[in-house]
């Protein structure tokens, strides 16, 4: 990807539009205009990354490109990036690229799975992200360039293009940009990252390969269980792969829910708990009471029993169902969002490298989850 020169001022605007079409000639895009990434402005992020733009910081699958400091700064330019989400936009990176997420199959499933990036810790209220009202949603800058330059990258250097190497049947709007930050200050409940034994004053990224959100949505509960029964009902849909193929899943519990379940004194491991106790499907849904024959989903673990009435498990411990506090101040709606199933693991990466956990459960600022 070549650099684009300083142009002189006077000739601006005409010289940007031909580069933005010249750009779209060339493949560089994600099918939304991009920030002509000049000369000037490659050097600033690159010093802002730590200098030296020959320096790979990872290859990026399926094509195995390089991902050097120079091209993480053009594709961060060209989302409209501003150079201080660096070092959010890198640890993703790295933690998309780790062994255990598999970014290879991720990028080249027939399913929709698309990474999603959730940051906690100082980083994400120093450069303005949002995880309060319609953070899943438009109108955040961080959010939405952070996400969309991790996807730049995934094209541009990895090459997850449809219908080449991207196989994807239908798609996913999360597959434009899906990156957001937890509520922490509204948040009853301590964050994730602290859950997981970092110091609150550490900046991670969870990255974690997921469908789009599903809406859960209860106005009638004011209790734990009725509030929890709700999401389990919208977990345990046999149609996505997490019922069928285990894995992980993220639960976004919105704060008027969370507020309510905070009230009775439950904690984190309390709602996941009851999550995955209450959660799941009959073995006899899943045959459709073997109308088809006797088949059955091989990838089910081999110790789930295959009575008819044994109860499948969305997935397989309590810990695998990752609860972020996310969302505005009014309305009782949360959201289920089924993972990619178990072929993949989320990750979870300190932003800085000098940050250390709390305790030893983790080495080198990563966690496999």
């Amino acid at each position: 990807m070549n650099k684009v020169r300083k142009v002189d001022n006077s000739k601006i605007s005409e010289i940007n539009y031909d580069v933005i079409e010249k750009y779209y000639e060339l493949g560089y895009t994600d099918g939304l205009p991009v920030v002509p990434p000049t000369e000037e402005k490659i050097d600033l992020f690159v010093k802002a990354l730590g200098g030296n733009g020959q320096l790979v910081e990872c290859n990026i699958p399926p094509r195995w490109g390089a991902l050097t400091r120079e091209v993480l700064a053009i594709n961060m330019i060209m989302a409209g990036c501003k150079p201080e989400y660096g070092p959010v936009v890198r640890a993703s990176m790295k933690a998309l690229t780790e062994r255990t997420f598999n970014l290879n199959g991720v990028q080249a499933t027939t399913h929709m799975a698309s990474p999603l990036i959730i940051v906690n810790g100082p980083i994400a209220k120093e450069i303005n992200m949002n995880g309060g009202a319609n953070a899943f949603g438009s109108g955040n800058r961080a959010n939405a360039t952070i996400g969309r330059a991790i996807r730049l990258i995934m094209l541009n250097v990895g090459g997850g293009k449809a219908p080449d190497l991207d196989k994807c049947t239908l798609g996913n709007p999360a597959k434009y940009t899906y990156c957001i930050c937890e509520n922490e200050d509204a948040s009853p409940f301590a964050p994730y990252h602290v859950e997981k034994g970092y110091d609150a004053e550490i900046s991670t990224v969870f990255a974690i390969a997921a469908e789009a959100p599903h809406s859960v949505t209860d106005h009638l509960c004011n209790d734990p269980e009725g509030i929890l029964d709700t999401m389990c009902s919208a977990m345990s849909n046999i149609a996505s792969n997490t019922s069928v193929l285990n894995g992980h899943c993220t639960v976004a519990l919105g704060l008027e829910h969370a507020k309510t379940i905070s009230k009775y004194g439950w904690t984190r491991n309390d709602i996941k708990n009851y999550l995955f106790m209450h959660s799941g499907n009959k073995f006899i849904k899943h045959t459709r009471n073997d109308k088809y024959g006797k088949v059955y989903n091989r990838n089910l673990p081999k110790w789930y029993k295959r009575n008819p009435d044994s109860l499948i498990p969305i997935v397989e411990s309590p810990e695998r169902i990752h609860l972020f506090i996310i969302g505005g101040d009014a309305g009782r709606f949360s959201a289920f969002i089924p993972g990619w199933g178990h072929m993949s693991n989320p990750v979870l990466k300190t932003i800085y490298d000098d940050n250390k956990l709390s305790d030893d459960n983790c080495d080198d600022g990563m966690c496999e989850i």
